[in-house]
């Protein structure tokens, strides 16, 4: 357990180790207050080197809290497109509107107050009093609470707030008073690089090697302890993909709860019969000529974003193109950095018009990336389906 573990002596061989193998970042180069407080909020739910484009264009364009609290807001959401999660920088805008009104542009030199803004939390404000201000206390993401967790073979379950609550306060007690900062930049690079959160650890380049109680017991594979959420729901809807030439009928989802705002086709719970379809269309004043019973698909929603399996996506263009028309190309962009999945091979692309199928369109930022690539090609056009929008309209610049 960790309180029976000598945390101490976690300190000096992390803080050699950082000195040596430090990785050279754009916001470790000057560490104000808001340089800091950006790579952090943009660090969040994205991997380093996919924020790495996204933080030096962010600071080229608004280098100062000022900048960003009188930022038009169709200007600084295009700044994060392709970042994703909105509400980051949302939260960012209204919390440097704060710092104007309150501290004078300045983001005060205080935990407890930077903990008041919105959209900072304990770790954030943790990392930006201790990285730019020097002030002794604890930023404790993942990573951290993976490496603590290794080191003293504590099986407590991480994702409880309290076993949070006991690192800050074990941490508290030896984090070193004239070098916070790096103590705390090297906790989170060392779980970044070495104690890896995907896969086996680096053992072999750990400045805790000779006193972690997870290596003697070979325990990596089952430490940390992380208590799997509840399991899936699944539902049964039938979906109307309701056409008439080009067109076709969407209906708007809930202002609150998942997937806010976001048009969809229209659907009912279970699995209608043909007749009861039929009449669903019909109270909606349609009157369809025909209705043709589509494969079953499946649609899986999770951590407040949607995912439409591979089947799908090429079974609805198999129903709607000839075969000699259809290429397949899937694309990842929940990781980072999509225009590096994109495959183009075998597949003769020059003069012909493409069709992406997207699951939600928000901000158009992939689609408009991979059509930039498409165009790159010889694509003649490029045309979009999208399963969920939040837009009435949309078009793609290629």
């Amino acid at each position: 357990m960790l309180e029976e573990f000598q945390l101490e002596q976690i300190v000096k061989p992390l803080l050699a180790w950082f000195e040596k193998n430090a990785r050279t970042l754009p916001w470790r180069s000057i560490s104000t207050p808001y340089r800091v407080w950006v790579s952090e909020i943009m660090l969040q739910q994205t991997r380093v080197e996919a924020v790495k484009p996204y933080f030096e264009r962010f600071m080229h364009a608004l280098p100062d809290v000022k900048s960003l609290a009188e930022c038009e807001e169709e200007r600084l959401l295009k700044l994060w497109e392709g970042l994703g999660y909105y509400n980051r920088v949302r939260n960012m805008q209204i919390a440097a509107q704060t710092v104007m009104e309150q501290y004078d542009g300045k983001l005060p030199a205080d935990y407890e107050k930077l903990l008041e803004l919105k959209g900072i939390g304990h770790y954030t404000a943790g990392a930006i009093a201790s990285i730019a201000y020097g002030i002794p206390v604890p930023a404790v993401d993942g990573n951290v609470l993976r490496i603590l967790m290794r080191v003293s073979a504590d099986n407590s379950d991480i994702m409880k707030q309290s076993v949070k609550t006991r690192v800050e306060q074990a941490l508290q007690q030896v984090i070193p008073q004239d070098c916070a900062g790096s103590f705390n930049q090297a906790l989170m690079e060392l779980g970044a690089i070495v104690c890896v959160p995907n896969g086996e650890p680096l053992c072999d380049q750990c400045p805790w090697y000779s006193f972690c109680e997870t290596r003697k017991r070979g325990l990596w594979q089952e430490l940390p302890v992380k208590k799997k959420a509840k399991g899936r729901r699944i539902e049964e809807r039938t979906v109307l993909v309701i056409r008439d030439g080009e067109r076709v009928v969407l209906k708007r989802r809930p202002k609150k709860g998942l997937l806010a705002g976001l048009y969809e086709f229209p659907n009912e719970p279970g699995t209608l019969t043909e007749d009861e379809a039929l009449r669903v269309v019909q109270d909606m004043h349609l009157h369809p000529m025909r209705i043709q019973r589509l494969e079953e698909a499946k649609h899986i929603f999770q951590n407040n974003f949607a995912e439409i399996d591979d089947i799908a996506a090429k079974k609805f263009v198999e129903n709607s193109f000839r075969e000699d028309q259809q290429h397949f190309a899937i694309v990842d962009d929940q990781d980072d950095e999509y225009l590096g999945t994109i495959s183009l091979k075998n597949i003769d692309l020059k003069n012909k018009n493409v069709l992406l199928v997207d699951d939600i369109f928000t901000t158009g930022s992939t689609v408009n990336e991979i059509s930039k690539i498409l165009k790159i090609n010889g694509v003649n056009k490029v045309f979009v389906s999208t399963f969920l929008t939040r837009t009435d309209t949309f078009y793609v610049k290629a």
